[in-house]
């Protein structure tokens, strides 16, 4: 056990053990794990500074993570790349480095200012390793004093290295799963923005040219029916069709510029731009149950755009004639569900979760496809249960970040 790595009293060996695992149960964090490390070592060993450089995500250099005051304000800005100095040829060899004195006439040596090398007289330089991750980091200690670091004191070091490599490991995992997340997010909301630009550009095309074009037809046949009202019986008639035509489309163009881009979500929170979407519904009536729950922009947009997809299916498809809109948070989530009184689905169009069937969503047409890409882009799930003659209901559940 401990006693055999050459610790020099029980209360040495208690208070180190203790200190490890409170070290390693304070978080994944690695900057916490370090600094709490260093200072046990530093008393377990009785030197007066340690180090702790550990390998970056490339493998190929160390970085200080961990040091004794007042070095510690260097943390982060000492790297060494593998193979240089005493710490990256121990790193590189995997095999400790004991020098006792003189240890700048040593070719392995490396001078850093900021660590005042010359200060100190004797060091012992250990690899970190475990064995489902390798090679870590690195663990240094300095003494003032010369000091004749025997085989029993680099054991206890490689002893205490070995210790703490798993939890350093597992600090370097969950610090790379959380820049992968984070540089997921990013990608999300830029996706999302583009999306956004590319819809607020056709609305501005359609505005300032279809629409332009349709109000001068408007007003050039409103002229012509007035000149013609009375010389040609089939001409008027004529005219006021086009009329028509020009109305509607004008209409339709309006509605397509909203579908674009509402004005609500640049005003509004997303529960006041939910209750607009559904005024804006007149085929069915839809009732609003919303809470306001405050998401990144893109979430926001992300679920108004689902909620939007869904109305539109239910009023293509589902010959409803009420809908209940609800939005509300669950435990660390927000869930968004659109649920209608209409003829419902078979069950062969419903479309595949992305947890089923290799993740491929098949079936209901390319608004289902659409809504699950949209949840799942921001880490959601969407799911559609429905009925024949029972109605639909479609559910979007979104982490919060």
């Amino acid at each position: 056990m401990i006693q055999s790595l050459g610790l020099a009293d029980p209360e040495r060996e208690n208070a180190l053990l203790i200190g490890i695992v409170e070290a390693i149960s304070a978080g994944p964090e690695l900057a916490l794990l370090a600094a709490k490390v260093v200072p046990l070592i530093t008393a377990a060993t009785a030197t007066d500074v340690c180090f702790l450089h550990v390998l970056d995500d490339s493998d190929r250099s160390l970085t200080l993570v961990g040091a004794t005051p007042p070095f510690d304000r260097e943390v982060g800005q000492i790297r060494l790349p593998l193979g240089e100095g005493v710490t990256g040829w121990a790193a590189s060899h995997g095999r400790p480095v004991v020098i006792v004195d003189h240890k700048e006439n040593d070719p392995r040596y490396r001078y850093f200012p900021q660590l005042r090398g010359q200060d100190y007289t004797s060091m012992v330089s250990a690899p970190m390793a475990s064995s489902p991750g390798g090679l870590v980091g690195v663990l240094n200690v300095h003494t003032r004093a010369r000091r004749d670091f025997t085989e029993r004191d680099v054991r206890l070091l490689t002893s205490i290295g070995s210790l703490i490599a798993g939890a350093i490991h597992q600090a370097r995992l969950h610090r790379r799963l959380a820049a992968r997340e984070r540089a997921h997010e990013r990608f999300t909301e830029q996706v999302i923005a583009a999306q956004e630009a590319e819809r607020r550009r056709l609305a501005a095309d359609i505005h300032d040219g279809i629409t332009q074009r349709l109000c001068s037809l408007r007003f050039h046949l409103n002229a012509a029916h007035d000149a013609l009202s009375d010389a040609s019986e089939f001409a008027a008639a004529q005219l006021v069709h086009a009329r028509r035509l020009a109305d509607l489309t004008f209409d339709e163009a309006r509605a397509a510029i909203n579908g674009l881009r509402p004005p609500v979500l640049d005003d509004l929170g997303l529960a006041d731009s939910l209750a607009s979407l559904a005024r804006s519904i007149a085929e069915v009536h839809v009732i609003v149950d919303a809470d306001e729950c405050p998401l990144p922009e893109h979430v926001e947009i992300a679920l108004y755009r689902i909620a939007q997809e869904a109305l539109q299916n239910v009023v293509k498809h589902a010959q409803a004639s009420i809908v209940c809109l609800r939005l509300h948070r669950v435990s660390d989530a927000v869930m968004l569900q659109v649920t209608d009184n209409g003829r419902g689905l078979a069950a062969g169009s419903l479309p595949l979760s992305s947890d089923r069937a290799g993740g491929e969503p098949t079936g209901g047409g390319y608004g289902m496809t659409s809504m699950t890409e949209r949840a799942e882009l921001i880490g959601g799930h969407l799911e559609v249960r429905s009925h024949p003659g029972r109605g639909t209901t479609v559910s979007a559940r979104v982490p919060i970040p």
